[in-house]
């Protein structure tokens, strides 16, 4: 049984480069486009959406390389960059009529975000960062011991081959491991939603590598050049985040400032999985993200 969002449509639409993207649309008002993490789809935001549709058009896709999305074949570094990934976002909201909208991401789906913000700032009203820091920052923050909380990211970025066959030998258990080590509230990812998740990532492990993999290269790149412009989100901002910063010895809400001058930084007492653990709480994050 494929499991949806109550109240939503599930609709195939246009990304870029003849990619088509699965997605949840429903509601009415101004549009909010959320993005979904890793092990996930985007039916992360069942909670959310639901409280949403009564305001906002609610667009949920899942991001090229996951879910019910297409997952072409990672010929060339910017198949998976988040350039690219922000560019499927825009061209499917446009294909809904939406040339300006909000847009909220959760891990993976944050750095898709970030990149839309930077990329297409004319596009985008706001921009919702869950539970990440930019990638250039990610791997400046990553040191020693502590580190060790972001293995996942050392080994999909190795060349193709190993991790792919790694975790396609593994992939329940390497993905299930997710789930539990982020989880603070297991409840909250009940099984039929754990399996649904399980599932699609195990018929998406050359593209959720690929995908890692570009973090480790071509996203840096991007990263980078746009740093050393002083590139700057020119939207509202809201970041809601774990106390990753207390952890790894870095200053969160900092390495946010010097890139969205315009930032709501907020910490979280919920688990990683916070769109799934603490609904109301994301849900009223978003909401005042967009009276902003």
């Amino acid at each position: 049984m494929t499991l949806t969002i109550p109240g939503l449509d599930q609709v195939r639409l246009p990304g870029t480069d003849g990619v088509e993207l699965a997605a949840a649309v429903g509601g009415s008002g101004s549009p909010v486009v959320l993005l979904h993490g890793f092990p996930q789809t985007h039916l992360m935001w069942r909670h959310v959406a639901e409280r949403l549709a009564g305001e906002h058009t609610v667009i949920c896709p899942d991001l090229r390389g996951y879910g019910a999305s297409d997952k072409p074949a990672a010929t060339g570094p910017d198949v998976y960059s988040k350039r690219t990934m922000a560019a499927d976002v825009v061209a499917l909201a446009a294909a809904l009529g939406h040339e300006r909208f909000a847009l909220v991401g959760h891990d993976r789906g944050a750095l898709v975000a970030f990149r839309a913000g930077l990329d297409h700032p004319e596009t985008l009203t706001h921009l919702g960062i869950l539970d990440v820091v930019p990638t250039l920052d990610m791997w400046n923050v990553l040191h020693g011991v502590p580190a060790a909380v972001g293995y996942h990211l050392f080994l999909m970025a190795q060349p193709p081959g190993l991790p792919e066959t790694m975790i396609a030998n593994s992939a329940d258990a390497y993905f299930a491991s997710f789930l539990d080590a982020w989880a603070r509230d297991p409840a909250a990812v009940p099984e039929p939603v754990r399996a649904a998740y399980l599932r699609a990532c195990a018929a998406a492990v050359p593209s959720i590598v690929a995908d890692y993999r570009a973090s480790a290269g071509i996203d840096i790149t991007h990263d980078q050049a746009d740093q050393d412009a002083g590139s700057q989100l020119a939207m509202p901002v809201t970041v809601v985040q774990q106390d990753w910063g207390a952890q790894l010895g870095y200053d969160a809400a900092a390495v946010w400032q010097a890139w969205a001058p315009d930032l709501h930084h907020r910490l979280t007492g919920a688990g990683h999985f916070m769109a799934e653990e603490a609904p109301d709480e994301i849900t009223d994050a978003i909401r005042d993200l967009l009276l902003r």
